[in-house]
């Protein structure tokens, strides 16, 4: 059993999709372990640090041959898995969505695609997901490159010159981003506030010690989708939500925007006329730019000024801490593939009707076989 696992050629990606931890572990389930020369440099990890966990290390030619899976951040361009056999598992963040005809193209290879981000919301996946791993880290990020823009304190301070009052933060969209940027603004001890679609996420924003902004005055409106994602919604709690959030964020100091639909654009949250009624020095940090963006005006890698408004707008954010993003990365594709391990094989298995494998597996016997990708 050969598991490759390759350098990522992606614009800014600085992520690894293994570890030495994993290396070694999956070196400790009988697995062969070969790793591109220099995949995890950009994460502070060497190529003999691979070599002391028991992989081997070479070009891409040779990390590839006769490999039985191959491992990545994103998904990898199919022009560089020249002599990939077929049967091959590609287990990554692949963006079914966004990169159609790339999955085509896996399907001709004859590769198994596993699209580690349909990794279904279920107890037994949660040591799997990376979209929570990698959210988590994103939505501290963003706390930090809030307080790097803002030229003013976050806590409040007392002195002998007179009191500073603390920033106001306010996250729009309490999911696993949300949650971690709320407990980091709160930590560096602004005065934090949040809203969602989701009723459910109110006691999660109060255990936090924020302040829950929520529509009251449209009632029936559930915003909670399938695996405790939001759904989009109704017009009349579009409209409902605007006002809301109009009259407050007009008083906040810092806003973060963590929002997305899946298989969708990211919603529109803040117009070009809300981000004008901030004052002048406040800052935006806008987390669903990569898929259009929450804000208006929001530029995807640039960091550019509305209205004397900073609207941050970094790509793949949790790749700006990859050392830390890598090794939780290859974590949750260990836990993937090792919870699947069949020992008598010396492979992992993923029999038809497994409620996983039906949930990410993309492409099998040169078909696309997802249900997503064929209606």
């Amino acid at each position: 059993m050969r598991i490759a696992v390759l350098r990522e050629t992606a614009a800014g990606e600085r992520r690894v999709a293994a570890s030495p931890e994993t290396a070694k572990k999956f070196a400790q389930l009988g697995a062969d372990i070969a790793v591109e020369a220099g995949a995890g440099l950009a994460a502070s990890i060497d190529d003999a640090a691979y070599r002391d966990a028991g992989a081997s290390v070479g070009d891409r030619a040779a990390v590839l041959a006769d490999a039985d899976i191959v491992l990545g951040v994103q998904g990898p361009d199919p022009d560089t898995l020249a002599g990939l056999k077929p049967g091959a598992w590609i287990v990554a963040g692949l963006d079914p969505f966004g990169q159609r005809a790339r999955v085509d193209r896996y399907a001709a290879l004859g590769a198994e695609a596993m699209a580690m981000e349909w990794m279904p919301r279920i107890t037994r996946a949660q040591s799997m997901d990376i979209l929570s791993s990698q959210s988590n880290l994103a939505g501290y990020k963003a706390v930090l490159d809030a307080a790097a823009e803002y030229g003013r304190a976050f806590p409040m301070m007392m002195t002998a010159a007179g009191t500073i009052s603390a920033a106001r933060v306010f996250v729009m969209g309490v999911g696993v981003a949300g949650l971690q940027a709320i407990a980091t603004a709160r930590r560096l001890g602004a005065q934090v506030s949040a809203t969602d679609v989701r009723s459910a996420t109110k006691e999660q924003i109060l255990s936090l010690g924020a302040k829950p902004i929520f529509v009251e005055a449209v009632q029936g409106i559930e915003g909670e989708g399938s695996g405790g994602y939001a759904t989009e919604m109704s017009d009349a709690y579009k409209a409902a939500q605007a006002e809301l959030v109009s009259s407050h964020i007009a008083k906040q100091d810092i806003v973060i925007t963590t929002a997305l639909i899946p298989g969708r654009a990211a919603p529109r949250l803040v117009s070009d006329a809300q981000v004008a009624s901030m004052r002048p020095g406040s800052v935006i940090v806008d987390l669903a730019v990569d898929q259009g963006g929450n804000v208006e005006g929001a530029v995807a890698g640039e960091t550019v000024e509305r209205h004397g408004v900073k609207i941050v707008g970094h790509r793949n954010v949790a790749s700006r801490l990859a050392a830390d993003a890598s090794a939780l990365f290859a974590r949750n594709l260990y836990n993937f593939l090792s919870a699947h391990w069949d020992k008598d094989a010396g492979r992992p298995a993923l029999p038809d009707g497994d409620e996983i494998g039906d949930a990410i597996r993309l492409t099998r016997g040169g078909q696309v076989v997802h249900a997503r990708l064929l209606s």
